[in-house]
């Protein structure tokens, strides 16, 4: 294939509905035909990135390998093709905008009045066809964020629409909606679906691919209504129903023949089936573990998609070692030291979670304490690794003002501590240890044997590190540091061997967790939290 091609995802009637899953399910699909490919995500809002967004705001903030903050909605298209993503696969209104202010500053538009169109448009451009020109890549997909007739799609509509014109065959745009079922009638509605292509015409786009979101199936009546007054052939309208996992979105798709209708429409031959074997295999394992794992997450966010990578990291891992993995979300501002034991009742193994800030972080602590002195298998992820340092610090070393410089700035016992290069910074967007970072592992120690390497290779998104100062007296006590960045010392593992299982990681394996290729520290947490299931 010569030139790259463009498939530009959109959604309207609802948010939600899923652009992410469809995206990323579209890459897989092409991937399986081998052709080379990645996705990239624009969302609208001012923000430079989510990264001082608040997780209620926005879910999870995903880390790249090369250290920029992204929606969620990366780490799907992670897990899903494989692809490792960056800063050039995810871009903001706000990035955009400053991108241009910047470039009106130093004089590069020699004095020109700069408008949306064409300045914001060409800088919209730009970074679309900045992966296709650099990387030479087959498809770029490029979903965008947001509803269709939200003011702050708008540029980046009129850019779509320009590409379209531009580039021919070689874009196309698939749209995604909703077909809602009104119980009372016993019906569904296609004209919100009508509505929102009519709206996607008004600002000249017309759509290629119909993919509609419903909880009923829809028979083929209806996607012939729908092609017909949408102007959109009847093999490219297809049906994403609810599905027992998101995971089996791709097969119904191939089924459906969605990614026959992005190659038809793009001039591209259509050839074999992709049989997804591999793909088919972790579903077929999905539906046949019965048996449950469960796994408490000890954080202060209530909201599924605050841990999302997480969360599919447990549950890839569940599927893995044959169990379904229920997560039971426990939230550590309510915990006490007299409810801890109630309130991790029945967990075979817990995660203490990632975060930022003074909320909730004592119930963390109570928390790792109470699964250290029982015995539970405890997997601690970034801040969830600090606590666990610190309740460490606190009952075994017996400085019990221990605590992280970020919670108390005056602790006499800081086994937590700012890095030094964070010192003076005071700018709280994309200053901290961000992106992939090397660590080296201590030959024979417990994350030796899970990884089966020394080198590792991890990403990072903190300001906070393990006081080396106090490593001799950890290590003296059972706390091991048995993993450490080459170039700055940093300990980024820590782990006490005498326990089944109890693990702090400075990184965020999540981030590096697919379907195909599970971490190998949640592989054998789960595992770990199902032996002790047994043994209960």
């Amino acid at each position: 294939m010569a030139e790259t091609k463009y498939i530009f995802v959109t959604g309207g009637v609802v948010s939600s509905l899923g652009k992410g899953i469809i995206s990323s399910s579209i890459g897989k699909l092409l991937q399986a035909r081998g052709y080379n490919i990645t996705i990239q995500k624009f969302d609208p809002y001012i923000n430079i990135d989510p990264g001082t967004l608040n997780p209620y705001e926005h879910g999870e903030c995903y880390v790249t390998v090369d250290g920029m903050e992204t929606d969620l909605d990366l780490g799907h298209y992670e897990r899903f093709t494989g692809i490792k993503t960056t800063k050039a696969n995810s871009m903001t209104t706000g990035r955009i905008y400053k991108s241009v202010i910047d470039k009106e500053r130093r004089g590069d538009y020699l004095g020109k009045t700069i408008q949306v169109v064409p300045h914001i448009t060409d800088e919209i451009k730009r970074n679309i066809k900045l992966l296709g020109q650099k990387y030479h890549y087959d498809f770029v997909i490029t979903e965008i964020g947001g509803t269709i007739g939200d003011i702050e799609s708008a540029p980046f509509l009129e850019a779509i629409r320009q590409m379209k014109w531009e580039l021919g065959k070689r874009a196309i745009n698939l749209h995604l909606t909703y077909v809602p079922y009104l119980k009372a009638a016993g019906e569904l509605k296609t004209k919100p679906t009508q509505h929102s292509v009519k709206e996607l015409q008004s600002v000249g786009i017309q759509p290629d691919v119909l993919v509609l979101r419903t909880e009923k199936h829809l028979d083929d009546d209806i996607r012939k209504k729908v092609a017909a007054f949408c102007n959109v052939d009847f093999d490219c309208v297809v049906q994403s129903e609810d599905l027992p996992s998101i995971y089996d979105v791709p097969i119904n798709m191939l089924n459906q023949g969605l990614d026959e209708a992005i190659l038809r429409k793009c001039g591209e031959q259509i050839g074999d089936k992709p049989a997804l074997g591999p793909w088919r295999e972790f579903l077929d394992r999905q539906r046949k573990a019965t048996k449950e794992v469960h796994i408490g997450l000890v954080g202060k966010y209530d909201l599924q998609d605050a841990y999302k990578s997480i969360r599919e990291g447990l549950l890839q891992a569940g599927v893995y070692n044959d169990h379904k993995t229920i997560i039971t979300f426990i939230n550590s501002e309510e915990l006490t030291e007299q409810n801890v034991e109630e309130k991790l009742k029945g967990q075979d193994g817990v995660v203490i979670c990632p975060g930022f800030g003074q909320r909730g972080i004592e119930g963390k602590i109570i928390a790792a304490h109470y699964t250290r002195t029982h015995n539970i298998p405890t997997f601690g992820i970034c801040l969830g690794m600090q606590m666990m340092v610190i309740e460490f610090a606190r009952n075994v070393l017996g400085y019990k003002d221990a605590n992280s410089r970020e919670i108390d700035e005056k602790t006499p016992h800081n086994v937590i501590d700012i890095m030094e290069e964070q010192k003076n910074i005071t700018n709280m967007g994309g200053t901290m240890r961000l992106g992939a970072y090397e660590c080296v592992l201590r030959q024979g120690s417990h994350t030796f044997n899970i990884y089966k390497q020394e080198h590792i290779q991890e990403r990072h998104r903190h300001r906070y590190e393990f006081n080396n100062s106090y490593e001799k007296e950890f290590e003296k006590n059972g706390m091991m540091c048995v993993g450490r960045n080459p170039e700055s010392e940093l300990i980024e593992i820590v782990e006490i061997p005498g326990l089944k299982w109890y693990i702090g990681t400075q990184f965020h394996p999540e981030y590096q967790s697919t379907v195909l290729h599970p971490h190998p520290l949640f592989l054998d947490f789960v595992k770990a939290s199902i032996e002790n299931q047994k043994k209960k």
